[in-house]
């Protein structure tokens, strides 16, 4: 299934988009959820001595301060509280307009650089720490349409590129020069995923991943396949046969490094244990999607992860819910594409019979291209939310534990492919097709563009070709 009609910048949500699917509130994932991102007991009991719920920044501030928490600082989730109350709300303010579309962005680990990759040969690296300027600025090579997505190495001393061919390739952003050519004044190096020349033109890669150890690479592509290349040795370690369909996603489940998640056209989530592999046969499945994943994005912790569809809707998963078999034959509804068409207004309510994730989360659109969605950062929101670009041209925030929308950020005149919040303050940056990256804050004194009103000449009605 695939799209929901967009409504105009300040429309009020439709019924449909308002009604909440039931979420298994007693889930361990919703616990550990509040108590990351919710005030410890002792800070809570300081607090609440007058009485006052939610708790205030500064009524947090104050007990600790007037020693009604013991003497005792803020504890990791009190951090996480504080910060979950300040949203990126404030612009946006723009950061860069190419004259093309921008479709993938990422923060490094540390917030330091951000990376935005554009519809071309173009990619640039940003310093956020000085004033956005261009740290490095990018021409690709051996680029099929797009840059298709980016990964930072673990150590921010790498960045690896993808396209719609069977090359990644490995440039270091922390060289000198600022201009980096491919092959003209700096070394890409190519990581070959394929020997076949005839395949070239159809081997497309959707995503690559650095392991966080910054050893390995793991890519997911148009034959269906998941690919882990071995950056010391220098070749293909693991080829897997994985799905049915192309694999838009893939990712590394935690620091160990030996399961992954996959996510396809097929409609299914996989779950791979490396050290099981026996005839390409994943350690479990999960069913619940009614049409092709867009993208993954885990938890950390091994056990859960989100996925983005074309069926309109976000799911959390437990991987400890899988199976070994589909028991359910897969659901879906044709005679559309989402790449023109609007999603059908009959499917909105369709449920896949075997559903085994543990929430879903809806409002936001995914049409025309592959959509992302994220866990908010670990250290300033506890993870209590997702948030996902959108077709409607905005940004949507949902609240881990009660499923609601808690934001929703409208500015671009087009699609919003990609957005990253940054891993230690409140800003969000948004990369959208009509060609601007924007940054948005919690606060700010600075104009900012929040009321301008602009067409975008870069945007394409009928979508992505490659279904990108």
């Amino acid at each position: 299934m695939r799209g929901v009609r967009r409504s105009t910048r300040g429309e009020a949500p439709r019924k449909a988009d308002r009604e909440l699917d039931r979420f298994a509130m007693t889930n361990e994932v919703f616990h550990l959820t509040r108590a990351r991102s919710e005030p410890c007991h002792r800070t809570r009991g300081a607090a609440s001595a007058r009485g006052r719920r939610p708790f205030s920044t500064f009524g947090l501030m104050s007990a600790r301060e007037s020693g009604r928490t013991g003497g005792a600082g803020f504890s990791l989730a009190d951090r996480a509280y504080v910060g979950s109350r300040h949203i990126p709300t404030k612009g946006p303010w723009i950061v860069d307009e190419v004259d093309s579309e921008a479709y993938v962005s990422q923060f490094s680990a540390d917030g330091s650089l951000l990376v935005a990759g554009f519809r071309g040969s173009r990619i640039r690296v940003y310093n956020a720490d000085r004033g956005w300027r261009i740290h490095k600025d990018i021409s690709c090579r051996s680029l099929q349409w797009t840059v298709s997505d980016i990964a930072l190495s673990p150590d921010q001393q790498f960045l690896a590129y993808a396209s719609l061919s069977p090359i990644v390739h490995i440039v270091n952003v922390q060289s000198s020069g600022k201009e980096s050519h491919a092959n003209v004044n700096e070394i890409h190096e190519g990581l070959h995923f394929t020997s076949d020349e005839n395949a070239y033109e159809d081997f497309g890669i959707f995503s690559v991943k650095f392991s966080k150890d910054g050893k390995e690479v793991v890519i997911g592509n148009n034959e269906r396949s998941i690919y882990v290349y071995d950056l010391a040795a220098n070749k293909v370690s693991v080829r897997i046969r994985a799905h049915t369909d192309d694999v838009n996603a893939v990712t590394f489940a935690d620091e160990s490094g030996n399961l992954l998640y996959s996510g396809s056209d097929d409609s299914l989530c996989k779950v791979w244990d490396r050290r099981c592999l026996a005839g390409e046969k994943s350690a479990g499945i999960l069913t619940g999607h009614l049409d092709g994943v867009t993208f993954i994005d885990s938890r950390g912790d091994g056990r859960y992860f989100i996925s983005n569809c074309k069926d309109q809707r976000i799911k959390l998963w437990d991987i400890r819910k899988m199976s070994s078999v589909v028991k359910v034959r897969p659901v879906r509804i044709v005679d559309w594409d989402y790449r023109w068409m609007p999603f059908p207004s009959e499917a909105q309510h369709v449920k896949h019979p075997n559903d085994q994730s543990l929430a879903t989360y809806r409002g936001h659109s995914v049409l025309q291209t592959l959509v992302r969605c994220y866990f908010s950062p670990m250290h300033s929101t506890g993870q209590r939310y997702i948030y996902t670009g959108s077709s409607d041209k905005s940004v949507h925030i949902y609240d881990v534990v009660s499923g609601k929308t808690v934001e929703r950020l409208s500015w671009h005149s087009s699609v919003i492919r990609d957005c990253t919040w940054h891993p230690c303050y409140p800003t969000i940056v948004t990369s959208s097709w009509d060609g601007y990256v924007a940054r948005w804050e919690a606060s700010g004194d600075e104009n900012s563009l929040a009321d301008e009103q602009r067409a975008s000449p870069y945007f394409q009605p009928y979508g992505d070709p490659f279904m990108m």
